[in-house]
């Protein structure tokens, strides 16, 4: 059974705590600690937030923009061969811990919550060395190493997927935006259809490569249009900022049913609006897809080391989605293991219901109550 929020008192003595949560440079990060920390606020609505990520990061923009302050500390990556980046890292990574111990010093923290990336090490070792209390959420099946340095110093640890191993972890979920971990797809098609662009009456495929997009899902999704279009299928194909997909004649590719778009703000209105997601198994397309029952085809992406596919295998593994390997995903297949299961209603709602039973969709308050609990201690 999907694990549920813990209970606890909110806010006790009417002041909120001073919770400083570090995180960033892919949206990976970003969304999870954007979660955990309007949850905090819901719970403590008198708490203290501040983040903290580098300055190359996404969250410069995405996290003021969310309505919380952010500050920096110097981004210090772990050399990946010797060279003479590896003989400058102590010097570099205690800079950075003593930038760090600054900040949870001028926020006066009660708590650090870490989500993962180069800016977690620095801050959870000046978290150490000060005395604050730490909490950490890990996204991914494969844990990143600055939360397993983290998880050394705690024992409070949440994880999105049952498969990872770190230490003291407990299965809690994604924390996720509630437009949509509140979801009813039934309730939001016919409307999320129209705001689309899209017939209400129709099977609906969603294409997607993720806000970046994927060349490789965008070619194979071309090469099968016109069987889409045979089987009277509409297709809402999310190329990816800057990725156009166009035809022989340098125009955007067109055929009936076939709706083209670069970017969807607010992925919640795709899930609804599709009947089957053919997207990149990310953990928190996986963890969304899973919150709102949506069928889907994950195709991993092909470099790396091998997270995408390990992310996906839960849903896989109950019969809630398809997977296949980028180099395997061709208009022929498609044709052939797509075609077939967007014509059955009732193995789409199969995988439905399954995924439904793995999905949770209360992650960033169990998390939120964990951050209470470790400030009061």
């Amino acid at each position: 059974m999907p694990p549920q929020s813990t209970s606890g008192p909110a806010d006790p003595a009417g002041t909120g705590p001073s919770v400083v949560l570090a995180g960033g440079g892919t949206a990976g990060h970003i969304s999870p600690l954007l979660a955990i920390a309007r949850a905090v606020v819901d719970l403590a609505p008198r708490a203290s937030i501040l983040a903290v990520g580098t300055e190359t990061g996404m969250e410069t923009t995405i996290v003021p923009a969310a309505g919380f302050e952010l500050a920096t500390i110097d981004r210090v990556p772990l050399p990946r061969r010797p060279t003479l980046d590896l003989l400058r890292l102590p010097a570099r990574l205690l800079t950075a811990v003593r930038q760090a111990e600054a900040i949870l010093e001028g926020a006066g923290a009660d708590v650090l919550v870490g989500v993962g990336g180069y800016v977690c090490t620095p801050l959870y070792l000046a978290a150490r060395r000060r005395g604050t209390p730490i909490v950490i959420h890990e996204a991914n099946t494969r844990a990143g190493l600055a939360n397993r340095v983290g998880a050394l110093f705690t024992r409070h640890v949440g994880k999105a997927f049952a498969d990872t191993r770190l230490r003291h972890a407990r299965l809690v979920g994604m924390p996720m935006r509630p437009e949509v971990s509140g979801l009813d797809r039934d309730a939001a098609r016919s409307g999320a259809r129209r705001s689309l662009g899209l017939d209400p009456d129709l099977p609906t495929l969603v294409v997607t490569g993720g806000s970046s997009g994927a060349a490789s899902i965008n070619r194979t999704l071309a090469g099968a249009l016109p069987a889409l279009t045979r089987a009277g299928i509409q297709t809402l194909h999310i190329t990816g900022r800057g990725k156009s997909v166009t035809g022989e004649d340098g125009s955007p590719l067109a055929a009936p049913g076939y709706h083209q778009i670069e970017y969807v703000d607010g992925m919640e209105a795709a899930y609804a609006a599709a009947d089957l997601i053919v997207c990149r198994s990310g953990a928190g397309t996986v963890c969304e897809v899973a919150a709102v029952g949506l069928p889907a085809v994950f195709v991993p992406l092909p470099i790396g080391n091998g997270e995408q596919a390990l992310n996906a295998r839960g849903l896989v593994g109950a019969g809630a989605a398809l997977m296949v390997r980028d180099a395997e995903f061709t208009a022929a297949w498609l044709e052939q293991e797509v075609l077939p299961l967007l014509a059955d209603p009732r193995r789409l709602a199969d995988m439905s219901d399954r995924a439904a039973g793995l999905g949770v969709r209360d992650a960033d308050r169990t998390m939120a109550h964990m951050v209470m609990e470790a400030a009061q201690a």
